[in-house]
């Protein structure tokens, strides 16, 4: 798909304050006005992580994570780790990694099959790697992004709705992992709310697991997930904090990080 506008500048300037406190993740320096939006609602992960490397210096293979263990006999845990899976797909798209692109679909499939739809998505995941393989990136970028909504289609079928939340918000965390780890390298400030894309998206995030059904909602499992993007929306929102400050990136990374690490590596 075409990529919309690369992002949107809110206009405004810098107050005159004194410089923030670089240890405080919201320090108050002012109000700062000039906050950019790097996210549409209209893009895909993928998109999102296209549009990062036009600002950062993306060397996407550094990204990478270990694989995920044997798939949990919990299934939402399951869907949310899949979703980060289908995020780390869209990594390696950027990498134009065949040979690692070719593991993370076989972890893909083992993640696939235990929420029943092996059979139905493992000829596509096979094909994706097979274009992968021969290099066909061009074609394999529309093809990862149909595939991942496909699934999402799948899952609500046969009446899974909680668990196509999951995978969505899986997705897109695993891509503001990786954004975050390239913002914390970037110096310039304006630059810096690259790293959440923008509150509304955060918003959007938190809204998709208030959908969940209440016993998923409520569950000791998903917690840190709506507790991380509550404390991101609430700083990241705040306007009268100051420039966001290199600590508040590495806050934010070192906080996506870990729940991504609690639900997805363990």
């Amino acid at each position: 798909m075409i990529l919309a506008a690369a992002f949107a500048l809110i206009s405004g300037v810098f107050a005159q304050q004194p410089a923030a406190s670089q240890d405080s993740i919201a320090a108050s320096a002012g109000e700062f006005v000039n906050r950019a939006a790097f996210w549409t609602a209209d893009q895909t992960p993928l998109d999102f992580l296209e549009m990062a490397g036009q600002h950062a210096k993306a060397r996407w293979r550094t990204l990478y994570r270990r694989q995920p263990p044997v798939p949990s006999t919990d299934r939402n845990k399951v869907a949310f780790t899949l979703g980060s899976l289908i995020g780390e797909s869209f990594l390696i798209w950027e990498a134009q990694d065949s040979q690692q692109f070719r593991n993370n679909s076989q972890e893909m499939a083992n993640y696939c099959r235990t929420l029943g739809l092996g059979e139905k998505t493992k000829p596509r995941l096979m094909a994706q790697a097979k274009m992968a393989e021969m290099g066909d990136w061009a074609s394999l970028r529309q093809e990862i992004v149909d595939g991942h909504q496909e699934l999402l289609r799948q899952l609500r079928e046969q009446r899974d709705e909680d668990l196509a939340v999951l995978v969505e918000i899986g997705a897109w965390m695993r891509a503001l992992e990786i954004v975050s780890k390239l913002v914390v390298e970037i110096p310039e400030v304006d630059k810096r709310p690259l790293c959440i894309g923008s509150p509304a998206l955060l918003a959007q995030l938190r809204q998709s697991f208030a959908s969940l059904s209440e016993l998923n909602r409520r569950g000791v499992l998903l917690q840190p997930v709506i507790s991380v993007l509550t404390e991101l929306e609430k700083v990241w929102n705040d306007r009268h904090s100051g420039p966001p400050t290199k600590s508040m990136v590495t806050r934010t990374h070192e906080q996506l990080k870990r729940v991504m690490e609690e639900l997805t590596l363990k």
